[in-house]
């Protein structure tokens, strides 16, 4: 009977294994790191109509992967960017570019509070948990998008939105080390849906 062995599993000590286990553990930090991106999505998006104009609520899951975490308890904030894109499709032409509003968020665990702040515009949270946390970072209310005439009634728009981590923002060494891989990267696919404007609610009648 013939009898087949693994060198690398016969000598864990050589070369040849220390770099099988190495290429092992970077692919498995790349899956992580994916995964993680694809948990991250826009769930829903819709925008309603209010005195001033036009308003976006939406609903984003964020996963951070095992590096942003750590970041986050360090006491790194990260910083994110909530992009629309509104357009109106034309026949026979480009579409036309109606606005491209940008939100920022922020995150961060504070050391001495022992608790998570989110900056979400005007707006600060704290909370207890980190899931907590992404939860109300991932949550937008009435996010004033458009004023009143933007949009023309009848007409059917298009509308995209999606949440990044703002990159740019990270302390400079972490800013450089971006380059050499993903693990410092998040991004969600874009969530597309079209629309016809909303009826506009009518602004407060002044007080007598």
């Amino acid at each position: 009977m013939m009898v087949f062995s693994t060198p690398c599993c016969a000598r864990p000590d050589t070369a040849l294994c220390r770099w099988g286990w190495l290429l092992l553990a970077l692919w498995l930090g790349i899956a992580a790191t994916a995964q993680a991106a694809e948990r991250s999505a826009v769930r829903q998006a819709a925008l309603h109509a209010t005195p001033q104009g036009y308003a976006l609520d939406s609903d984003v899951d964020i996963a951070l992967n095992a590096t942003l975490e750590d970041a986050l308890t360090r006491g790194i904030p990260l910083n994110f960017l909530l992009e629309l894109e509104i357009t109106r499709p034309r026949d026979w032409w480009f579409a036309e570019d109606i606005a491209e509003p940008v939100r920022k968020l922020r995150i961060y665990y504070h050391l001495l509070l022992r608790r998570y702040v989110v900056e979400s515009g005007y707006r600060t949270q704290t909370a207890a948990s980190l899931a907590e946390a992404l939860a109300l970072l991932g949550r937008v209310e009435d996010w004033a998008v458009l004023e009143r005439g933007a949009l023309k009634a009848g007409k059917t728009y298009a509308a995209r939105l999606r949440l990044r981590l703002d990159t740019a923002q990270l302390p400079k060494p972490l800013s450089i080390g971006v380059v050499t891989g993903d693990k410092w990267e998040l991004a969600t696919s874009w969530y597309e849906w079209s629309f016809e404007p909303p009826v506009l609610s009518r602004p407060a009648p002044p007080l007598p």
